[in-house]
C-alpha cells in the first residue's frame, strides 16, 4: 500500500474550446477546463444542493494530442494528478500595497478520452450550464 497518491479522475463538459501552444522546444500542450458537479442533500431543506466546478486541465505529450481538438461541450474522462503553482500578487487598497500569495491548483492529465455524450435519460441534472460559468 502506497503511503502517498496523487491520482485524479474526473468526468465532465468542456467549458471552452481547448486552447493549444507549443513550449520553447517545440512541445505541444493544451489547457481547457471541465465542469464537473458534486452535490450533498441539505438536512435542514431536505433538498438536494448541486455544485460545479471548474477544474483547469494541462495536458502535454501524448493526452494533448486528443485535448487539443475538444471544443464546447464535448463530454471527456481525464485522468491524471493534481500540480499546483504559487503566484503573487499585488493588491492596492486605499493607497496601501499588499503583496499576497495564491496558490493556483490544475489536473496534470496523463489521459484524456472524449466520451459519447449520456442519453437525456441517463442525466439527474436538471441545471444548465452557461457559458459564462465556464472558467
Amino acid at each position: 500500500m502506497a503511503l502517498y497518491e496523487n491520482n485524479v479522475k474526473l468526468k465532465g463538459y468542456v467549458g471552452k474550446d481547448a486552447e493549444s501552444y507549443a513550449t520553447k522546444q517545440q512541445q505541444i500542450f493544451a489547457v481547457f477546463s471541465i465542469a464537473v458537479k458534486s452535490g450533498y442533500k441539505d438536512k435542514q431543506t431536505d433538498q438536494w444542493v448541486n455544485r460545479t466546478e471548474w477544474p483547469g486541465i494541462g495536458a502535454f505529450g501524448k493526452p494533448s494530442d486528443i485535448a487539443k481538438y475538444l471544443k464546447k461541450g464535448d463530454y471527456v474522462e481525464i485522468e491524471g494528478e493534481l500540480r499546483s503553482s504559487e503566484r503573487e500578487v499585488e493588491i492596492v487598497k486605499d493607497k496601501k500595497k499588499t503583496k499576497i500569495k495564491i496558490r493556483d491548483w490544475e489536473v496534470r492529465a496523463s489521459s484524456v478520452k472524449k466520451l459519447a455524450k449520456p442519453s437525456s435519460g441517463e442525466t439527474l441534472d436538471t441545471e444548465t450550464i452557461t457559458e459564462g460559468d465556464a472558467a
